[in-house]
């Protein structure tokens, strides 16, 4: 039997002009958050080229994500905070079912493009399509039932248990007439139970640890319930096993429900492991974009991060491995001589 928890807080999407707040949930940040566990032990198999600098077209090893999901994608992307320019002319296709990950350099635009993706920053000029609509044209509610989003770092009110947080992503399902129901019961039981925080529940947010108060805000996201999740950078501020239960859970989250999942993240090998799809960004472009072995090279590396590096092949996996060489080890042997099975350089 689904136990039953404390009905949590209601909380109303905002208006379009609203502020965003870091202690309100991302539905009443314009985007609701939606996030799902994911488990990713299962090597990539190497997907066929991508051409650099245009929206790929995609040949997975996995099969499609039975039915599909909505359609995300951006042209002509301007993006600006006040007279500074951030992004310019940017075309992308979000591959639907699969998960992405974007990576470059700080501030190159990364965490600017998603908050674009989840109508959090208005473009100067292009625009963000969600299957065929402009997100500024979809209502607050809408949007939030089918786009989520968890922003670097969300801070919790003080004293909010597991619960009401991950209760509060139901909000955009709830309407006057609709109040709390049996169904919002069993999607809140599911999120603790998929995330393994059920025995966190009762617990307060702001007394959990790191890596368990990012599972409570990913909860969240799962009983929202949105076939698109976007995560800005959801490993931030984590030790490295940490690290690695979130992307799981992410990965969960796209293999056993089919989300959709569009994460900015700044480790290359973690990238590569977790990510069907990788685009690397520079200076507000895509300097490239498809499967991870066909994007991450070490001639990519040099070109993004100004970082000369060996590119092997991990042992685990079997997808790409960045070994950066820094300035004191630049007079160790040839990078071409380096032990690294399939290793190429820059």
């Amino acid at each position: 039997m689904t136990p039953k928890y404390e009905r949590a807080p209601k909380c109303e999407p905002a208006s379009k002009n609203e502020p965003a707040s870091k202690n309100e949930p991302a539905t009443r940040r314009e985007a609701a958050s939606r996030h799902e566990p994911a488990t990713c032990h299962e090597p990539r198999t190497r997907h066929q080229p991508a051409t650099p600098h245009q929206p790929a077209t995609l040949h997975h090893s996995r099969p499609a994500v039975p039915g599909g999901g909505p359609d995300l994608r951006a042209h002509g992307l301007r993006l600006a905070y006040d007279d500074r320019v951030v992004v310019e002319d940017l075309d992308l296709v979000i591959p639907t079912g699969r998960v992405t990950a974007i990576v470059g350099a700080n501030a190159c635009g990364k965490s600017t493009l998603l908050r674009a993706l989840a109508r959090l920053l208005t473009p100067r000029a292009g625009a963000v399509h969600l299957d065929g609509r402009s997100v500024h044209s979809i209502p607050t509610r809408t949007l939030a039932q089918k786009l989520g989003i968890l922003p670097q770092s969300p801070v919790a009110p003080e004293g909010l248990t597991v619960v009401d947080l991950v209760g509060r992503g139901r909000s955009p399902h709830q309407t006057w007439w609709r109040q709390w129901s049996q169904s919002d019961e069993e999607a809140v039981h599911e999120a603790l139970r998929a995330t393994a925080m059920t025995d966190l529940a009762h617990r307060p947010v702001d007394e959990l640890s790191g890596g368990q108060r990012q599972r409570a805000w990913i909860a969240m996201a799962v009983a929202q319930g949105t076939p698109v999740l976007l995560l800005d950078e959801p490993t931030t501020y984590l030790d490295l096993a940490h690290q690695i239960d979130v992307l799981d859970l992410v990965t969960d989250l796209n293999r056993h429900q089919g989300r959709t999942v569009v994460m900015v993240l700044h480790d290359l090998n973690q990238a590569c492991r977790y990510a069907d799809h990788v685009i690397a960004m520079k200076a507000g472009r895509v300097a490239g974009e498809g499967a991870p072995a066909d994007v991450i090279t070490a001639a990519m590396v040099e070109e993004v991060f100004g970082l000369r590096c060996v590119v092997g092949e991990d042992p685990v996996s079997g997808t790409p491995l960045v070994v950066p060489m820094g300035r004191h080890h630049e007079n160790t042997p040839d990078p071409a001589a380096v032990p690294v099975p399939g290793a190429t350089t820059g």
